[in-house]
């Protein structure tokens, strides 16, 4: 964190000296440091019988980066400042873009039939989490879905397959989505005994799960070679580099999108917004 912070100022740090040097450079005149005085630019004087040309400016660039790094040194706030806004920027850019792909994805997004859903199915309130079975943020952030479904009936909780986490967590999905294909009703249960089980996510991990709770082995093999949950794993990975996801547990609440494991009582205020915003 220091390390992008330290990385970040420094490229503002540079950015204000460029800018800074490319102001002065265009103005004939320097104020020096520590003066008031504003500068201003000479104008060429065109007397009457006479050609005359302004004089040149040497602008000594060492010096104006001697001021520049002085000011800084002495007022190194201004780079948390500039710092700041640009992540307030940055962020506000971020929604605007997420607000357009929400509306334009929206089937997708909350719809999508390879999706499994916990709570109500006909809730009139939608929170989406793209998740990992791999992840261990997403394993403590199961006990926030528990709690919030259990405490609000009118929500409807989808379960976007993410698996970013290397090729146990690929294959422990394939075999999730294979299994919500054959026995839909029964996802919610498999969902929490992989999510929430102890040891990492593997095929085989899930698949003696789906055994468990009444799927057939030979079906569900080959159910997991179907194309098309490839095809959603790739839908998937498109909409969350449109939305700026790039980890778990990630969600869509309304037309907002919330990044990280914030807790039941964040994912209850945004809840919330979206149910006012009906």
């Amino acid at each position: 964190m220091k390390k992008a912070l330290l990385l970040g100022t420094t490229g503002i740090a540079v950015a204000l000296a460029m800018l800074a040097f490319g102001f002065v450079a265009g103005s004939p005149q320097i104020a020096k440091a520590g003066t008031t005085q504003p500068v201003q630019a000479t104008q060429p004087v065109q007397t009457a019988g006479a050609d005359t040309k302004a004089a040149d400016t040497k602008i000594d660039r060492t010096e104006v980066e001697g001021i520049i790094r002085d000011y800084l040194l002495k007022n190194p706030e201004v780079l948390l400042e500039v710092q700041d806004a640009l992540e307030a920027k940055q962020k506000e850019e971020q929604r605007i873009a997420a607000l357009g792909v929400i509306k334009n994805a929206k089937e997708q997004i909350f719809n999508s039939s390879f999706d499994g859903i916990v709570g109500n199915p006909n809730g009139k309130v939608t929170i989406v989490e793209f998740y990992d079975y791999n992840c261990g943020f997403c394993k403590r952030a199961i006990e926030d879905m528990r709690a919030l479904t259990k405490a609000d009936p009118d929500l409807r909780f989808v379960l976007k397959e993410f698996p970013i986490l290397g090729p146990d967590s690929q294959k422990a999905s394939v075999v999730s989505m294979a299994f919500h294909l054959m026995k839909p009703e029964k996802y919610g249960e498999f969902h929490n005994a992989l999510l929430g089980g102890q040891g990492r996510a593997t095929e085989a991990a899930a698949i003696k799960i789906a055994l468990s709770l009444g799927a057939d082995e030979a079906t569900l093999r080959e159910k997991m070679k179907d194309p098309s949950i490839t095809e959603a794993f790739s839908k998937t990975y498109d909409l969350a580099n449109k939305l700026s996801i790039t980890g778990t547990p990630s969600y869509v609440v309304g037309n907002e999108v919330v990044f990280g494991a914030l807790g039941q009582e964040v994912l209850t205020q945004k809840i919330e917004a979206a149910k006012a915003a009906l």
